[in-house]
């Protein structure tokens, strides 16, 4: 059997996803905080025995693919085809050029592969050359016939259910999908049953619950609350700016542009909202504060726009496994009027942090012509962001 060392992946994300209701396909839309295709390919990208990703798409969605997995590592998207079957087809032949022993073919609906599964994948392939994930069935299984009736009670010590990454040697299984479409085969489900047809012997390996396929909308609800679950450790942070008003003709506030008699005195471009809640959001990590992740001695960030800074902290929270619950931003000045602007900052913020609209706050309040911001010498915002991350048995003392 062929060895470990060059091994690559097929993310079969070409479906529309139907069953999963209204939404768009399911491989882009949102569980956890992050989208189904980057949950599923990332574990994938940064295993270290990997070196080749190919994802297959559909054209249409390329835009959203992009968005998706901007920072990850994978080859020129291949074009997939009216079938699953004929878009691992494309995938497989994207990567013939490429010489890979073993090929793992995964579904983008399934987000939760973990790296300990993919080096099971591998192991088993180099072992026997054809391989699946399987879990026990637990539930008793009955076979219906066309009129409802019970036919048959399977051993259900006999069933397994299969999951992906199903794992192969790359060439049998380029092979076998070659025949089946010389020999108009299209039916297969997985690529086991093809492999099956094909006359492969094929082993299975240990799977994981947890390396559910997302099908229904209810299956979207069951893991959004199973994930909600494991992120019990409740942080809050605060942060707190001011800016001084200079000469300029408009204002940047919680990444809106905002025309005004004044500009900001500031090194980036002043956003004292925005940079409120970038303090709040490191506080709630325990990870330092804007100076020290953007100092203004650093000739960089000069003018900088702060939307940059906000995605920078968000990335923070999901790069420790976790989502940003709440963010919340008071604005201290007599003007410019903050009432007629606060759904659009509120907006704008949901869109920099990627959270829904109804876990932004903005709200305003003067100084009662007291102090720096009642002369309108400048203004002072106020942020809170509460955050959930995983729990973790480290930082609790003894």
């Amino acid at each position: 059997m062929p060895k470990p060392d060059r091994t690559a992946v097929i993310l079969v994300a070409a479906g529309r996803g139907l069953r999963a209701g209204s939404g768009g396909p399911k491989q882009y839309r949102s569980i956890g905080g992050r989208t189904v295709i980057s949950r599923a390919m990332e574990p994938f990208c940064s295993h270290p025995q990997i070196f080749a990703v190919q994802p297959v798409l559909n054209p249409d969605d390329t835009a959203m693919f992009n968005q998706a997995v901007s920072e990850m590592r994978y080859r020129p998207p291949a074009q997939g085809g009216a079938t699953r079957q004929a878009s691992v087809h494309a995938g497989l032949e994207a990567l013939a050029s490429q010489s890979p022993d073993i090929v793992l073919i995964h579904d983008a609906a399934r987000p939760f592969v973990t790296a300990s599964l993919i080096s099971r994948a591998i192991d088993a392939a180099a072992a026997t050359g054809a391989a699946v994930p399987a879990i026990p069935v637990t539930d008793t299984i009955k076979q219906v016939g066309a009129t409802g009736h019970v036919e048959a009670t399977p051993d259900r010590a006999r069933l397994r259910i299969a999951q992906t990454p199903q794992a192969f040697a790359f060439d049998v299984i380029l092979d076998a999908h070659r025949r089946a479409a010389k020999d108009g085969r299209s039916d297969f489900t997985d690529d086991a049953a093809l492999a099956e047809w094909a006359g492969l012997t094929v082993a299975t390996f240990e799977g994981d619950p947890a390396n559910m396929k997302l099908t229904t909308p209810e299956d979207f609800v069951r893991e959004e609350a199973r994930l909600a679950s494991l992120l019990g450790d409740i942080r809050t942070g605060t942060g707190y700016d001011v800016h001084a008003f200079g000469d300029g003709d408009h204002l940047m506030i919680c990444g809106v542009r905002v025309p005004h008699t004044r500009g900001f005195l500031a090194h980036s471009d002043g956003d004292v909202g925005l940079h409120a809640l970038v303090d709040a959001i490191l506080g709630a990590l325990a990870d330092g504060d804007i100076g020290s992740h953007f100092p203004p001695s650093d000739a960089k960030w000069k003018g900088a726009s702060s939307d940059r800074f906000l995605k920078y902290a968000v990335d923070r929270v999901t790069a420790r496994g976790g989502r940003i619950a709440n963010l919340e931003v008071t604005l201290i000045c007599e003007r410019p009027k903050i009432g007629p602007l606060r759904d659009t900052m509120r907006a704008r913020i949901a869109e920099i942090s990627g959270v829904h609209m109804s876990r932004v706050a903005v709200k305003a309040t003067t100084s009662e012509r007291l102090g720096f911001t009642g002369r309108e010498e400048g203004i002072a915002a106020t942020a809170s962001a509460t955050i959930r991350l995983p729990w973790d048995a480290t930082g609790w003392g003894e």
